[in-house]
């Protein structure tokens, strides 16, 4: 039996731009891509804090150590440059292998986004 579990966590990073006229997806830091194993062209749960929207796209790679947060495409309208959301992404695994299974869980710097 395959059962879904939390794959990896980025809690509390704010929203650094909005970009309607963009296909699609979520530009994250990279640097926090790696951090949580996160990787290009990945689903993304994304929470937000601020009014409760609840949506999932696909993660693009923004610039390193920028503290890029940018919601694209039909996503930006359910956000505002700000807003504080968390990111997860989820796994299949077998049910024992999920018993064992530790997520990645990142706490970013709140002021930046960065992981310093």
């Amino acid at each position: 039996m395959l059962v879904q579990v939390v794959k990896s966590k980025i809690h509390r990073v704010k929203v650094t731009g909005a970009d309607l006229n963009y296909i699609g997806s979520i530009t994250i830091d990279e640097d926090l891509m790696d951090a949580a194993g996160i990787i290009e062209g990945e689903r993304v749960q994304i929470v937000n804090n601020n009014n409760g929207n609840r949506l999932e796209t696909y993660a693009i790679p923004g610039p390193r150590g920028s503290g890029e947060i940018t919601l694209n495409g039909a996503a930006s309208r359910l956000v505002a440059v700000g807003d504080v959301l968390i990111l997860i992404v989820y796994a299949f695994m077998e049910l024992e292998e999920a018993k064992k299974f530790k997520p990645s869980l990142v706490f970013p710097n709140e002021k930046d986004n960065t992981l310093t």
